[in-house]
């Protein structure tokens, strides 16, 4: 197949989502310890970086740590969050180096003030990136759906909007995402096919790829092999497809009538 960069498509692949699972079954597999595992999947993230725009994609969100993994054993939660904040220290400058701008999307109400610190300064660094990670930290779909309508009820509640101007242009920049553009293709790797609570109202019309390999395995050739999946698909959006077959839409219409 030609490079992706190569391809002429009327939904060119620029941004994508990946939940980054299997660490701990990466570890299990080879003797190690479960930190162990993430360690590694921490790794693989630079690689990945440079494979995207390899791949001509310029918005990278990667789903880290979701508002339920405060459930998992205190001592994993503690070290996934001494690994974030190294994460940060070290790559810092890196990022902003290679024009890579960072955006932490999620709570924050459970980090400590030394790290909502590092956080802001961070993100302060590398402003100026032209090309954007998400990750996303402490993060819930549904969360960020709640939180955004609470947002909104304050802001008609304050007279700053009226009811009647709230449409989902207007809820969309209100989110935690809000003035980046919904993800084309979300990847999960593992092998689990469920999207796991992960930006529930930014995958509406996303395409979804399911790779058997754990994350720490998801190498440049794994994300072609996305891409190239991606390109092989036609993207509707609700509308008809060239040969004139009936779309999804249609479908969901007939089916309730």
């Amino acid at each position: 197949m030609a490079d992706p960069v190569s391809i002429v498509s009327p939904h060119p692949l620029k941004h994508v989502a990946i939940i980054m699972d299997g660490n701990n079954r990466w570890a299990k597999q080879r003797g190690l310890g479960g930190i162990t595992g993430h360690e590694a999947g921490v790794e693989r993230i630079r690689g990945i970086l440079e494979a995207a725009r390899s791949n001509g994609i310029d918005t990278v969100t990667l789903f880290a740590f979701s508002s339920e993994n405060w459930q998992r054993p205190e001592l994993e939660v503690r070290g996934l969050m001494s690994l974030f904040s190294s994460y940060l220290k070290k790559e810092a400058k890196a990022l902003r180096d290679d024009g890579v701008r960072l955006r932490v999307i999620g709570s924050r109400s459970h980090f400590s003030d030394r790290l909502k610190r590092l956080i802001r300064d961070t993100e302060t660094m590398t402003a100026s990136g032209a090309f954007t990670l998400n990750l996303c930290v402490d993060y819930g779909g549904r969360w960020d759906i709640a939180r955004t309508a609470q947002t909104l009820a304050s802001e008609v509640q304050m007279g700053r909007l009226r009811s009647s101007d709230i449409d989902e242009e207007v809820f969309n920049t209100y989110m935690q995402q809000g003035g980046i553009t919904d993800p084309d293709l979300c990847i999960r790797t593992a092998g689990e096919q469920r999207i796991s609570n992960f930006l529930l109202w930014q995958l509406a019309y996303t395409e979804l790829y399911f790779a058997e390999c754990y994350w720490p395995d998801f190498d440049a050739k794994a994300l072609e092999l996305a891409a190239e999946e991606y390109y092989s698909r036609q993207r509707r959006f609700g509308l008809r497809d060239n040969s004139g077959n009936a779309s999804e839409q249609d479908a969901d219409e007939s089916a309730h009538a």
